[in-house]
């Protein structure tokens, strides 16, 4: 058997900080680089689901999220002016809720805050410039000038990873045609769960952060070219949130002022054939497997595969062996979210430019099944 002792991260985002959490709370050294020179996490919003709680619990974090979130049931689904037509999410996992809401940056400085207990070590303002990936060790060159070596480098650096592209080539995302636009708000008094209301154009989510917080979520259909000037955005927004007469909407509109608040980004997808590993080096998270938001599954896609990966670097067996069940458990997984994802973004881009769903569409019964299957056990 191969010893594996000493890894590196790269990229600190929440795939790599679970990653890096496991594996030194199971005996390794861990090195961690992050590209940014200072953690500064904007993000508005993530919704959990229950399978996303219940990888966060394997590295010992899942009670913290929920007590600085706010755990709700499932998220209503309405019609613009607020009667519901059914509901989404899945049932819970053991004391794990439907869905837990929390702010992306509580849920970094969550992580951050457990990686600092056990003694794991950042190194900001740095990443990888090189790689030597050999079959018995990874020579690495930072761009800090320093090298160093590593039995295995994880590379959980996003959708554009530069990991990826120096070790197996290019690799480009695809946007999708849709964007999303995210906004923070005081949570309304009377926000129970989650809601989400449907228009003809595009469809708005009130989603619960923290007992004070709330942010909602915009879906809509930019066209070829999704860029949109920052002095627009704020305009742009409110014009779209207009559309809704629901109460718990209209009041949020007079609080969209900062266009510095606006989170907006075209939606894109990354699917890495297999395998994701080659030699020493391993791939993780977006960086294998981007999504859309439609399942509200990224962020839990790259926390389970940390988990997974965790649990069979601890296992007996060669590198390749190692990093081979590792894609086993996971690959039809998160190819499932990305392809149902995509699915569901192509239905609502049909719907939002006045065309056809294909016979047999149905949005609540895909989404439903999907749900369930990512309940089962990982």
């Amino acid at each position: 058997m191969t010893k594996i002792n000493k890894v590196l991260v790269v990229g600190g985002g929440i795939g790599g900080q679970s990653v890096a959490i496991g594996l030194k709370k199971g005996g390794f050294a861990v090195d961690v680089v992050e590209i940014l020179p200072e953690f500064n996490v904007y993000g508005v919003g993530i919704i959990q689901q229950a399978n996303a709680l219940r990888a966060l619990d394997a590295i010992g974090v899942a009670d913290e999220v929920m007590r600085r979130g706010s755990p709700y049931g499932k998220v209503k689904l309405c019609l613009p002016h607020g009667v519901q037509i059914g509901e989404a999410g899945t049932p819970p996992i053991g004391r794990f809720p439907s869905h837990n809401g929390i702010s992306r940056r509580i849920l970094h400085d969550v992580l951050f805050e457990e990686a600092q207990k056990i003694g794991l070590k950042y190194r900001m303002g740095v990443t990888v410039a090189s790689i030597d990936n050999q079959p018995n060790i990874a020579n690495v060159a930072f761009t800090d000038g320093t090298t160093d070596s590593y039995d295995i480098v994880i590379a959980a650096d996003g959708v554009h990873s530069k990991v990826r592209k120096l070790v197996f080539g290019e690799f480009k995302p695809n946007y999708v045609g849709l964007s999303v636009w995210r906004y923070p708000f005081k949570r309304p008094a009377g926000l129970d769960t989650g809601y989400i209301f449907f228009n003809k154009k595009h469809k708005i989510g009130v989603i619960p952060m923290t007992a004070e917080s709330c942010y909602i979520f915009l879906n809509s259909a930019e066209g070829e070219n999704p860029m949109i000037p920052e002095d627009q955005l704020v305009d742009k927004l409110k014009g779209y949130m207009s559309a809704y007469p629901v109460p718990v909407v209209q009041e949020l509109i007079p609080q969209v002022t900062d266009a510095k608040l606006v989170n907006y980004r075209a939606l894109e997808t990354l699917k890495m054939p297999a395998p994701w590993y080659k030699n020493r080096v391993v791939v993780l998270g977006d960086a294998a497997h981007t999504t859309i938001p439609q399942l509200g599954s990224g962020a839990a896609l790259a926390i389970e595969d940390a988990v997974v990966l965790i649990e069979e670097l601890q296992k007996e067996g060669e590198v390749e062996a190692i990093f081979d069940r590792y894609m086993k458990r996971r690959y039809e997984r998160c190819m499932m979210v990305v392809d149902v994802s995509e699915t569901l973004g192509a239905w609502e881009l049909l719907e939002y430019n006045d065309k056809p769903l294909p016979e047999g569409a149905n949005m609540g019964m895909l989404m439903g099944k999907t749900g369930m299957a990512l309940t089962a056990p990982i």
